[in-house]
């Protein structure tokens, strides 16, 4: 998986980030490093799809959460990723 929207989605289901917070979490939970870029640019089209929104600063530092619609989306991807797995899988099993 990485899909930078999946993995800042997966990041912030466990909880509320901002953005070097999140850069760090994703490379330890999934071995990917995002780029500035890359990882704001997501954020804005998880922003503009609703899945993801800021919350109160309490710094400079701007944290997002996921939303519900968010956490919907990560579990419909998320399934269809498990079945992708299990199905290779199963096909790397010996005949």
């Amino acid at each position: 998986m990485t899909d930078p929207s999946l993995l800042i989605l997966a990041s912030l289901a466990e909880g509320d980030k901002h953005g070097y917070a999140m850069m760090e979490d994703i490379e330890q939970f999934s071995g990917v490093r995002l780029g500035p870029g890359t990882l704001y640019g997501a954020i804005t089209r998880l922003e503009q799809a609703g899945w993801i929104r800021p919350t109160r600063q309490k710094d400079r530092r701007q944290p997002y959460t996921i939303t519900t619609a968010g956490r919907i989306h990560l579990s419909g991807e998320l399934a269809a990723i498990d079945r992708v797995v299990k199905a290779g899988q199963r096909r790397l099993k010996p005949a």
